[in-house]
């Protein structure tokens, strides 16, 4: 048989520009895995750009039919993209209320030294990144460290670099804590109370929580010689208390809708967004002006939004190609079938991964893949699950540019006249993060394993 008798060629002719693309199935899958490269590549490359690249990239698998345009919008997780939106939107309106600033000033105000102020004001930034981005919560947090080092004349790099790698670690514990928590619930098909307690088993936010204590053990050895006293007498005055009623009226929420069966898929979301819409139509009738409400959606990162849209898309595409299962066949033959080898290999790769490159990218493509392993194995995913967003969630503290909230907090630094070098950095991180992971490594096989 000829190679004109293998291949089906489509052509499209429209204002005299005629295009021929492959339509067997194996250029399809070789042009799904070139442009899948590419992509990640230029998300590297051009991080300015992501959205773009990655919309742009979904396009391209639509025109070339490997993604059925009738699948295009069943490939999107709308519940993960509310979510994101609504709880971004609630984090504005908190933040523009005072009251994080506050509860930091209550804290302080408790310690008796430098070395006890930067652990709280690190332990507070983990108990508000559980609930609120990590971006968020550094923006909200940091601020306080640079006054009190100030008032003490001291540096303020260790205790933003402590507060920065404590809510990327945080961010794990629950569903609406990062991004890829998010991305996990709604792929796992996992809910708010999933996170504490699953099966009868201790959940993600207990092994966090463990990773926590060792790791809070190694700043405090870090920070010894911080000794200086602590003198704080601030008191933010809070703006209003109803953003508070709405991030608590939202965990209840989703607590709440835990409980019900066979709900639809977007009931998180629509929480979410709906809580959203009581806050903005509040902030709307109290100022009578539609500048505050255009605030908070300007306080919305619809960029990240975009780029998860469009990953959504290249991870559905590249699974229409037959790739994802690839992929995951070619985890179980280097594991030998054995699935604690597969265990280690995703939650350590993601870790050394996560060093260097968005942990939102990587999750969204690996998710698919754990699952593909699972089903061949036929052995139950949680564990590669958590072993995945433990390991991609945590591997971005390793360095300055793992993990958005660390770019936030060297920025913040930056603008207030100091440089961090990497080595700095990863002198508080790397103990921090090896401790944290190890202990979840080893607590998530022995629950879930």
């Amino acid at each position: 048989m000829s190679i004109l008798e293998n291949t089906r060629f489509k052509v499209y002719n429209r204002h005299k520009l005629v295009i021929f693309f492959w339509k067997g199935d194996n250029h399809l899958k070789l042009a799904a895995v070139v442009i899948f490269i590419l992509t990640y590549m230029l998300l590297l490359a051009m991080p300015r750009y992501r959205a773009h690249i990655a919309l742009t990239a979904a396009a391209i698998y639509v025109v070339l039919g490997i993604m059925p345009v009738n699948k295009v919008f069943f490939a999107v997780d709308w519940n993960v993209l509310m979510m994101i939106a609504g709880t971004m939107g609630i984090v504005s309106l908190f933040i523009e209320s005072k009251m994080p600033a506050r509860l930091a000033d209550l804290i302080i105000r408790k310690t008796p030294n430098v070395k006890w102020a930067i652990i709280s004001l690190a332990l507070f930034a983990g108990v508000i990144s559980a609930f609120v981005d990590n971006v968020a919560t550094v923006l909200m947090v940091a601020p306080v460290a640079l006054t009190i080092s100030k008032k003490l004349k001291i540096s303020p790099v260790p205790s933003i670099i402590a507060i920065a790698i404590a809510s990327n670690l945080q961010g794990a514990a629950t569903l609406v804590g990062d991004t890829t928590a998010i991305m996990l619930g709604g792929h796992a098909g996992l809910d708010f109370l999933d996170f504490f307690f699953l099966q009868g088993k201790p959940s993600m936010f207990w092994v966090v929580q463990a990773g926590a204590f060792v790791s809070t053990i190694v700043l405090l050895w870090v920070f010894r010689k911080f000794s200086q006293p602590v003198n704080s007498t601030d008191k933010t005055d809070v703006k209003d208390y109803f953003p508070s009623i709405l991030l608590i009226g939202m965990v209840v929420l989703l607590i709440l809708a835990s409980f019900i069966p066979n709900k639809p898929a977007i009931t998180n979301g629509l929480i979410c967004i709906g809580l959203l819409v009581i806050g903005l139509v509040k902030k709307f009738y109290t100022h009578h002006s539609l500048q505050g409400v255009a605030q908070v959606f300007g306080d919305i990162d619809f960029f990240t939004i975009g780029l998860l849209a469009g990953l959504f898309i290249v991870v559905g595409s590249i699974t229409e190609a037959g790739i994802i299962k690839d992929i995951s066949q070619f985890f179980v033959k280097v594991s030998n079938n054995n699935v604690f080898a597969i265990y280690s290999i995703i939650l350590w790769a993601s870790v050394l991964l996560s060093a260097f490159i968005d942990n939102i990218p990587y999750v969204a493509t690996m998710l698919p893949v754990v699952a593909g392993i699972s089903n061949i194995l036929g052995a139950d995913p949680r564990v590669l699950y958590f072993g995945l967003l433990a390991g991609a969630t945590l591997g971005g503290n390793l360095t300055p540019i793992g993990a958005s909230a660390n770019i936030t907090a060297l920025g913040i630094l930056r603008k207030d006249g100091h440089e961090v070098s990497v080595g700095q950095f990863m002198k508080i991180s790397v103990p921090f993060t090896l401790s944290a992971v190890t202990t979840g490594y080893i607590l998530l096989w022995l629950i879930w394993g």
